[in-house]
């Protein structure tokens, strides 16, 4: 690309961050949307409106990487599933090309920032990598060998619908599955949890902001564990507890050098991560235990962005 920069959009199951991003990964002229989409026709206009405002700003940019919170079958860029948006069976890829003019490359979005992690982030220098993106819901993407591994289709990596619990809740969205690591444990699990504390003591500020605002975010019992809030301390917990249960599994399984943790519901830090590593430790396999680090994303909730540009710089450039 003759600029040397490109456009990254990461359309998550809540909000869309893009931004023009040039090849040392600085980002110019960031974008934010939140779906209120009721069709595919509607979320694709969404995507192409961020894409349309960056590049007012930056018309020499000649190429855009996405990810989206679908299986994205990798050779075809047809977005085949979604979880979260309305994207099952569309032709995401030639539908972006065709509206916007430009050279398009799409997939998964925890594919992306797990790219961005492992080339330039917290999975730099490991050739063996997990990474699990906590948002309204639990992307994940492996790297194997030092590859991003996508399985047969493009659509390997989904740990948060791995089956941690056989008689657990149902899974949110059109997954069909019960006990899902994403029921237990995503962020929109976190206000589950928090809200049923609050039933249960709505005396308590858990209780008392239920009752004010009618639901319990994540993002709210986060900031409330932050201050001090014993129950709020308890349900992150609880829920990092359940998340180490879910990773045992991986890490027996994959033999990891490090599980990387990402998207908005890592900002609840070692709050959350400090139970997760602690049942890693004491469920493992023990030689998979005493080596596997568990650790936070370099780039936050930048990394799909990031990655989605990487990945439209190394297959586009």
């Amino acid at each position: 690309m003759s600029s040397g920069r490109v456009i990254g959009i990461d359309a998550g199951g809540t909000k869309l961050l893009g931004g023009v991003v040039d090849d040392g990964l600085g980002v110019h002229h960031r974008v934010r949307r939140t779906w209120q989409e009721s069709g595919p026709d509607s979320a694709l206009d969404v995507i192409a409106d961020a894409v349309q405002e960056v590049r007012a700003a930056a018309p020499d940019v000649e190429a855009v990487g996405f990810g989206l919170p679908s299986l994205v079958e990798w050779e075809t860029g047809v977005s085949r599933w979604s979880n979260h948006l309305a994207l099952d069976d569309v032709g995401f890829r030639a539908a972006m090309a065709d509206r916007l003019g430009m050279a398009v490359v799409v997939d998964n979005d925890a594919n992306v920032a797990a790219l961005a992690e492992h080339r330039l982030g917290a999975a730099r220098g490991c050739d063996h990598a997990v990474l699990v993106a906590l948002g309204t819901g639990i992307g994940g993407a492996l790297v194997l060998d030092g590859r991003l591994y996508r399985g047969a289709r493009g659509f390997a990596g989904e740990i948060g619908h791995v089956v941690v619990d056989h008689d657990g809740a149902d899974c949110p969205g059109a997954c069909p599955g019960r006990g899902c690591l994403e029921a237990l444990a995503s962020g929109r699990a976190i206000g589950v949890a928090a809200e049923r504390v609050a039933r249960a003591q709505p005396d308590s500020v858990l209780g008392r902001r239920m009752a004010d605002a009618g639901a319990l975010l994540g993002v709210a019992v986060t900031e409330l564990a932050h201050a001090g809030d014993e129950q709020a301390l308890a349900v992150l917990a609880e829920v990092g507890e359940r998340l180490g249960a879910g990773l045992t599994g991986l890490v027996n399984a994959l033999d990891p050098e490090v599980v990387v943790i990402g998207g908005g519901a890592v900002a609840a830090g070692d709050l959350l991560l400090e139970p997760a590593r602690r049942v890693v430790a004491a469920r493992a396999l023990p030689p998979v235990a005493a080596v596997v680090r568990v650790v936070p994303a370099r780039f936050g909730e930048e990394a799909g962005m990031l990655g989605a540009a990487l990945l439209a710089m190394e297959e586009l450039g």
